[in-house]
């Protein structure tokens, strides 16, 4: 009998540490097989994560997000109903809005759709049967709020917006690769001159940078676009001749914004000479009309004479009168249409110069300076409230003192011929602005209240 149950126990305990190993071998593979779930679902739950970061992340600048770009709009994901994806209705929304309405009629690429002299542009061709795709990305360098208003404007007249940014080079060429357009209105651009000393690289980033890619896109195209891009009258910085003439000397900008328009010009004739591209430089002249920008002083003058705000104006360092070649917008939009329809067909195929191409360089301004007090004075009369005037000695931050333009070359080549003086072009502006922001200028309320008492 002990012999017996010896070898039973024995037999027991073996067969209790053969369990126990089948359990440890099961115990383990369940360890395994969870470790590899829950590797598997922390590495996706990070990918979610790492994906919803680069779509939602928008690089800062000092004060100001204003290049906004994400994954979308290199074609990662595409959605019908959004302006940057692929869909077969957005591109159908973009070959309707390129089609010209009218026989042999422009299909323009208008960059800055959204701005201030690109909406006024788009409109313009538009209205007369040109096909116009608009391309904006709505940064917030002024109230992103007014570019959606006009965004719904430039939608009344049948023209869409991509949205999307000018360094984004596969969204730029997919929009080539689905119109073949003529020409390209190159409006885009980090404007103001003051804000460079903030923010340099924002005028790096899209005034030269944006343009190269551009030039890249165009260069590449089948057939290549005529190209008219907007540069500025700052290129002529600290010249003392007047009027300022294209023959005049533009290598002393005095601010970073105007050191990249010239920049510009350099690069567009480096691109002509060796791609064959047709190129228009216009030098605007401070633009203002309805629909301005809230940067310019006209803009923000109205606005702070309206609230009881005092207002600064600048006085030279010897103490004279600050003065601008003050040009209505609508005389800016004759001057782009013209510009666009005398401008010859580049040259080149498939980055390829086949022959000389054309390279032009206007002013485009009132031929009439204005000293800021004539300025605030016209306000003045138009609100019907008197300005708390701050007169201060003008900082050394890029501004120059006096600008006055010379357009005989564009008035020789298309006829370009300004109509507009500041006094005619304040008014349709404060008529705008009072029924945008919903604001009742204080003469007509005195004149209500005195009706009321008669």
């Amino acid at each position: 009998m002990p012999l017996s149950a010896t070898g039973d126990t024995s037999k027991t305990v073996k067969l209790e540490r053969y369990n126990s190993y089948l359990r440890k071998i099961h115990s383990t593979k369940v360890l395994k097989a969870s470790s590899k779930v829950l590797f598997r679902a922390t590495l996706l739950i990070a990918l979610v994560l790492v994906l919803l970061f680069a779509v939602n992340y928008h690089p800062h600048s000092d004060t100001h997000h204003l290049h906004r770009r994400s994954f979308l709009s290199t074609g990662l994901f595409s959605s019908p109903s959004s302006s940057l994806g692929e869909g077969a209705a957005w591109e159908k929304r973009v070959r309707q809005s390129s089609t010209a309405k009218r026989q042999h009629g422009l299909s323009v690429l208008v960059t800055g759709a959204a701005g201030f002299v690109g909406s006024h542009c788009s409109i313009a061709l538009r209205k007369r049967g040109d096909g116009v795709l608009g391309f904006d990305n709505f940064n917030d360098y002024y109230d992103p709020s007014l570019k959606r208003a006009r965004q719904h404007l430039l939608e009344k007249n049948q023209v869409f917006i991509v949205e999307g940014d000018l360094n984004d080079g596969p969204l730029l060429r997919k929009l080539f690769d689905i119109v073949p357009f003529t020409h390209v209105l190159h409006l885009a651009a980090q404007a103001g001159v003051r804000y460079a000393m903030k923010n340099p690289q924002s005028y790096i980033s899209s005034n030269i940078a944006g343009l190269v890619n551009l030039l890249e896109v165009a260069k590449a195209a089948n057939p290549q676009p005529a190209i008219v891009w907007a540069s500025s009258s700052s290129v002529y910085g600290l010249n003392t001749e007047n009027p300022f003439s294209e023959e005049h000397r533009t290598d002393q900008p005095a601010s970073l914004y105007a050191a990249t328009k010239k920049a510009g010009e350099e690069i567009a004739h480096t691109y002509n000479h060796i791609y064959g591209l047709s190129l228009t430089g216009l030098r605007f002249f401070t633009v203002y009309g309805p629909w301005g920008r809230p940067d310019m002083a006209y803009f923000f003058f109205t606005k702070d004479i309206l609230h009881g705000k005092s207002i600064d104006i600048y006085r030279t360092q010897d103490n004279q009168e600050v003065a601008r070649d003050f040009t209505y917008i609508d005389d800016i939009v004759k001057g782009c249409v013209g510009a666009l329809d005398t401008a010859e067909k580049s040259t080149g195929s498939g980055g390829k110069k086949r022959g000389p191409a054309q390279l032009r360089v206007y002013n485009l301004g009132n031929t009439s300076p204005v000293p800021v007090g004539r300025l605030v004075s016209i306000l003045e009369g138009l609100l019907g409230t008197k300005a708390k005037k701050h007169l201060i000695k003008m900082p050394r931050n890029g501004d120059v003192p006096y600008t006055h333009a010379n357009v005989s070359l564009a008035y020789r080549d298309f006829g370009y011929k300004p109509t507009t003086d500041l006094a005619a072009g304040l008014r349709k502006f404060v008529k705008w602005y009072v029924s945008y922001y919903g604001i009742q200028p204080r003469v007509k309320k005195e004149n209500s209240h005195a009706d009321e008492s008669a």
